[in-house]
């Protein structure tokens, strides 16, 4: 797995939600890496945000450990057309569904689809989130605060609420929050507030949740280079991005994969209301 040093990191810039094309250097999804060994065999995952970074690499992660995989995605079509053929050539099943998942009426299609077409869910993950990079408040607008929270938290919480009644015992569900829900980027305010009420939302799911046997965990990354790096930070902070961490490098998509493969297996099965950190050194509280 390559893991570039910060100084190949040129200053790069793109329009959200970014592409992968357009990045220097590509980030490791674990295309050429990640060997699954029947961990997922027979389920079925649900993973939003799963054309390109983090929900990339689980996805894959995921088809290689056995399991068909629906991918909601926004509008890359090209990254998430790509993302399926490698859970394709894995063998397992891909189903693609694009649209804004902070229009709660596109959120609410989302696990009537996996229904439909994977024939139930074992494992939801959501993923799928927005950020964007202002030195101050006055600079936000209402608009994008609205989708922050919509996308982060509004459809997290439609798809867990939809997904519930269909989910049997040693179901898992996997959210990501960021070591910004308590070590907060000022520049990142609304993120990390959303960030934060996830971690707080899966602690309560795993305690609402526990008798039926289903099992939710959060999990917490540090900086991860993906296209939603160069789309919503400045050039030079992206020249920099992740040289703050101990390890002194941002992780590669392919480095979280793992611990959401564990979380989804039946080897997990006592694992519930966990937060994982994976920070490249920095804890979380």
């Amino acid at each position: 797995m390559s893991s570039p040093r910060p100084e190949s990191q040129p200053e790069q810039q793109q329009t959200p939600p970014g592409v992968l094309g357009e990045m220097t250097p590509k980030p490791d999804h674990g295309e050429e890496s990640y060997r699954g060994s029947g961990k997922l065999t027979g389920k079925r995952a649900v993973i939003t945000g799963g054309d390109s970074g983090i929900g990339r690499a689980v996805a894959i992660a995921f088809a290689r450990e056995g399991a068909d995989v629906l991918i909601s995605y926004l509008d890359e079509h090209d990254d998430a057309r790509d993302t399926a053929k490698y859970v394709e050539e894995a063998g397992r099943k891909c189903v693609l569904v694009a649209g804004d998942l902070s229009d709660r009426a596109h959120a609410k299609t989302i696990v009537p689809r996996a229904l439909e077409e994977l024939g139930g869910i074992d494992v939801l993950v959501n993923n799928a989130a927005f950020q964007m990079s202002h030195d101050t408040l006055e600079e936000i607008p209402d608009e994008e605060f609205d989708l922050t929270v919509g996308l982060n938290l509004g459809a997290m919480f439609t798809l867990c609420k939809d997904a519930v009644p269909h989910m049997q015992p040693g179901s898992s569900i996997i959210n990501s929050s960021s070591v910004n829900s308590d070590m907060p980027s000022p520049t990142l305010a609304v993120y990390a507030m959303t960030k934060a009420g996830i971690a707080n939302f899966t602690a309560s799911l795993a305690q609402l949740y526990a008798e039926k046997g289903i099992r939710a965990n959060s999990v917490a990354p540090g900086p991860v280079w993906t296209p939603l790096i160069p789309a919503t930070m400045p050039p030079e902070k992206v020249a920099s991005f992740g040289q703050q961490v101990p390890m002194g490098r941002a992780a590669q998509p392919a480095e979280l994969a793992p611990v959401y493969v564990l979380l989804a297996s039946d080897e997990a099965s006592y694992v519930s209301g966990a937060r994982v950190a994976v920070t490249g050194g920095n804890p979380i509280l």
